[in-house]
């Protein structure tokens, strides 16, 4: 196999980074003892650089990967609920738990080998991809609504939205404490933690812009139920900001360091996007996992907190114009 080819100019908010931290942060779930081992040729403005040369903003990077190791997509009975599908799209309501796609410690019983069992092949190309027809992602122990394409043409559109910035999201969470205000945006930088890999920190200026708007809809006791709605894709964004305001997501061992028996308390509850053929943006909802209930009730949480079908509650971007794109 051919190896996989990179170039990136680097921005002011990258600036600074090592070399094997930048391109670490710029190939999705690539580490940098991937790049070390894996990296056939490393060239910056040109010229070979060490992986622990600091780059600079203006820089433009070039990279050659080999072939991660792969593993033949077998496909497994994976239990998820099928929200919508058609011949192009499905949308799914994902449990907590499950890994979206393969990768390192992950090469099976995956969502992608559940869609396989199901018949979702598409080309071959297409299967052969180790991913087929993933466009976004949820983190494992987030549950909730994710689409994934049927076919090249229907992943190319779908996958066109999210660069764009037109699809529309809301996720659910219950955090400890309360957000400063009761309505409010978090706006700065994603990088990657220095000192743990799997981990990410909020950064003034250096890293990845991240925006991230939220709303409180209730507080009881100790906690809040919050509704997030985030304009960028970053990984681990919600977690993230809700740590960096000072009420980190219930469950969540990384950034809030408890074991909620639930589980991360975060959930895609709606989702709306245009699907291919369509004019009109279509939304589609889910409600609040029973451990979500559960925790509420043993919160003591006003009984309209607990009953209420939080997905059902119109979003607070329910009535923004979208960007008009060519339907295929």
């Amino acid at each position: 196999m051919t190896a996989e080819s990179y170039e990136f100019l680097v921005d002011e908010q990258s600036d600074g980074l090592r070399l094997d931290a930048f391109l670490s942060d710029q190939i999705p779930e690539c580490s940098r003892s991937r790049i070390a081992r894996d990296a056939e040729q490393i060239l910056v403005n040109g010229l070979p650089q060490k992986l622990s040369r600091k780059v600079t903003a203006g820089d433009r990077v070039q990279c050659e990967l080999r072939p991660e190791e792969q593993h033949d997509l077998v496909p497994e009975e994976v239990p998820f609920t099928v929200v919508y599908e058609d011949d192009r799209v499905t949308v799914i309501d994902k449990p907590a738990g499950l890994v979206v796609h393969p990768g390192a410690g992950n090469w099976s019983g995956t969502l992608v080998h559940g869609l396989l069992y199901r018949g979702q092949t598409g080309a071959d190309s297409f299967r052969e991809s180790g991913r087929p027809g993933i466009v976004h992602r949820l983190d494992k122990d987030t549950s909730g609504l994710i689409i994934v394409a049927r076919d090249t043409g229907a992943h190319e559109y779908l996958q066109n939205q999210f660069a764009r910035r037109t699809v529309r999201k809301k996720y659910v969470a219950i955090v400890r404490g309360r957000p400063p205000v009761s309505r409010g945006r978090i706006t700065g930088c994603i990088v990657r933690d220095p000192g743990n890999r799997k981990r990410f920190m909020y950064h003034d200026t250096k890293g990845k812009a991240a925006e991230t708007e939220y709303l409180v809809r209730a507080t009881f006791g100790s906690f809040s139920l919050v509704e997030l709605y985030p304009k960028t894709g970053r990984t681990h964004q919600l977690r993230v900001h809700m740590q960096h305001s000072r009420s980190p997501i219930v469950g969540d061992p990384v950034y809030s360091r408890d074991r909620e028996p639930g589980g991360l308390l975060l959930h895609a509850a709606a989702l709306q996007i245009r699907l291919p053929g369509e004019k009109t943006p279509r939304l589609f909802r889910s409600a609040l996992p029973e451990r979500f209930i559960r925790f509420l009730q043993a919160q003591n949480a006003p009984e309209d907190v607990v009953t209420t079908d939080w997905s059902a509650v119109p979003p607070v971007w329910s009535s923004e114009d979208h960007t008009q794109e060519k339907s295929t």
